[in-house]
């Protein structure tokens, strides 16, 4: 005979309490990790196997499960073009050196690869979503307009949660000349977007008064830290043949990149959901560019 409805709501009451204990789950996904190396003489080294890294998740040892090298993740780039007033000057020689940067993305690697382009000043303006087709973004960038205001921030925050969907590896290249100015998101802000988005960001600090008086050093500082925080790094070239050289340098980079890919294990839980990542070589003459962290999902309890 089947015991009734009624019957097993009263065995359930009658279940003793130790028996309804909380039960904790944690939510175990693959953490990718973008990793760049190079020599003391600044030279990318490709040649690392697998065995030679080590990763550390709040400082715990991870074993790594995926491994790539010079990987062919397909890329999604986010070209951020300044357009404060104060780029004026200068904007026509940084369009010529996006577009170029642009069409050689484009012209060797995976043919998944794609670009997407925003503009920024008072306003953040989505001017091409990702595609791999160079004719409209030039065409867009070609008519960018020089107007007060710099809101850097909010555009790497738009770019961030552009990206944070996309498969391969996400890239955020910033050309500006300072600091913000005019944004409603903070530092911060934007820094969380591009760590939830794994957003590698370079930025290209083309530096428009070469005196420490007149220079925004606080803009720039804020620059180096988004750029370590994410594995990338800034460059300072004047406009002309040092700023292809850094959009070369930028290819290159992406061209030898190491992924890295691990289940975290034994990370004792934590109500902060950032973790610190630490990635190392058994080479101590070579330095690993890498992310800082990641957001987890936190140890969740259930009654």
């Amino acid at each position: 005979m089947r015991p009734s409805p009624l019957a097993l709501s009263a065995l359930a009451l009658a279940l003793p309490l130790q028996a309804q204990e909380a039960v904790f789950r944690v939510d175990v996904r693959l953490v990718r990790v973008i990793a760049t190396v190079k020599n003391a003489a600044g030279q990318l080294v490709g040649s690392l196997s697998k065995d030679a890294f080590t990763i550390l998740d709040n400082g715990v040892p991870q074993t790594i499960s995926v491994f790539e090298k010079h990987t062919e993740q397909p890329l999604s780039v986010a070209l951020l073009m300044d357009t404060s007033a104060s780029t004026a000057k200068d904007l026509k020689y940084e369009v010529d050196s996006a577009s170029q940067f642009l069409k050689a993305l484009f012209g060797a690697g995976n043919p998944k690869d794609s670009a997407a382009l925003y503009s920024f000043n008072y306003e953040v303006v989505r001017r091409n979503y990702f595609t791999r087709n160079h004719g409209p973004l030039d065409h867009s960038l070609k008519i960018l307009k020089s107007e007060a205001g710099t809101s850097l921030y909010d555009a790497i925050f738009l770019a961030a949660e552009d990206l944070q969907s996309r498969d391969g590896r996400h890239v955020i290249v910033v050309v500006t000349d300072g600091g913000d100015t005019t944004s409603v998101k903070d530092f911060h802000a934007a820094l969380d977007a591009a760590q939830l988005a794994d957003a590698v960001i370079y930025p290209i600090l083309v530096v428009p008064i070469t005196n420490d008086a007149g220079r925004n050093v606080g803009g720039e500082n804020a620059l180096t830290t988004l750029a370590k925080g994410t594995g990338g790094r800034v460059f300072t070239p004047s406009v002309g043949n040092a700023l292809d050289a850094a959009f070369a340098e930028i290819l290159r980079d992406l061209r030898t990149q190491y992924l890295l890919g691990y289940y975290p294990a034994g990370v004792p839980p934590s109500k902060n959901r950032f973790h610190r990542l630490e990635v190392r070589t058994d080479r101590p003459d070579l330095r690993v560019s890498a992310r800082n962290g990641y957001y987890g999902s936190s140890t969740s309890r259930e009654k």
